[in-house]
């Protein structure tokens, strides 16, 4: 059986990260997944502990932690910090992601550090996480470094937003969301809309896609009513094998694209979670065989 501990990351950028590790049964170092949520997820939403849990089983530490924007508590499922939520960025969300990467693997690494190999990490994210996860994998000194990637129904841009959303935005100072699960009423802060305006090249996911040297396998459900199926169809044309290509491996089997059939933007999954769908497990095994095959 795997093990569940907690974690705390202070960030450079000044945000303490609360994360769990599940940390498999075989001693000794063994390979790394960070997992990545997106808006309005956390850590223990749906099918992350599952998910977690899994790869523990299959001999992977898996790291997963809330964004510091996402404005939750570890064992609460509400957004408990409004003001964290209303200041998000996606900036701020990569910052946090490269952060949790250097604590798991980098050369001063404090999450489970007896417990990893840093030579084979890989790296998961959903929908916006699966945007920031690709973001990363495609900067230095992780583009190098990294040796899988697995996004599901990734988004391929950070700009999401209508003429007419953006100028209510900028004239009420805020744009409201709401949270359909609980029905929270959220609000997204003028900073979001500066950062993806100002940071245009830095944010680039489709751009991005395009330099990324890990193996990357990309799930989207064909029936995702968030984040359209053509998003992952444009990531996977982006998606370029690297110059030079790493020695052993074959520059077309770099990048997969996996679509499924009548799957949902969560793979039918909810909150709080009632056991695995016949999407889920289709991205859950091909997921696992990913990470296995290239960590």
């Amino acid at each position: 059986m795997s093990e569940t501990a907690p974690f705390t990351l202070a960030t450079p950028a000044g945000p303490v990260l609360h994360g769990l590790v599940d940390l498999p049964d075989q001693d000794g170092r063994r390979p790394a997944v960070i997992i990545c949520h997106g808006f309005k997820g956390f850590m223990e939403w749906g099918f992350f502990p599952y998910l977690a849990a899994l790869l523990a089983d299959r001999g992977f530490v898996a790291v997963r932690f809330n964004l510091s924007g996402s404005g939750m508590r570890p064992g609460e499922d509400r957004v408990g910090d409004l003001r964290a939520f209303r200041d998000d960025t996606h900036s701020g969300e990569l910052a946090d992601l490269l952060a949790v990467l250097d604590a798991v693997a980098g050369d001063a690494a404090t999450i489970a550090p007896r417990r990893v190999d840093p030579s084979r990490v890989g790296l998961f994210g959903h929908s916006r996480g699966g945007g920031a996860a690709i973001l990363a994998a495609a900067r230095p000194p992780w583009r190098e470094r990294l040796r899988a990637l697995v996004t599901w129904a990734a988004i391929a841009s950070v700009d999401r937003y209508t003429p007419q959303q953006k100028e209510e935005w900028r004239r009420e100072g805020k744009l409201p969301v709401v949270n359909a699960r609980t029905g929270q009423q959220l609000e997204m802060g003028l900073g979001l809309l500066a950062d993806l305006e100002r940071n245009r090249a830095e944010l680039d996911i489709a751009a991005a896609a395009g330099r990324l040297a890990a193996p990357w396998l990309i799930v989207h459900g064909e029936d995702d009513e968030s984040v359209p199926a053509s998003e992952a169809k444009l990531l996977a044309d982006r998606a370029a094998s690297p110059s030079p290509t790493p020695p052993g491996r074959d520059p077309a089997a770099l990048t997969e694209l996996l679509l499924i059939p009548g799957a949902s933007h969560t793979f039918g999954s909810r909150h709080p979670f009632a056991g695995p769908t016949p999407p889920l497990i289709q991205a859950l095994n091909a997921t696992q065989t990913w990470f296995r095959r290239h960590l």
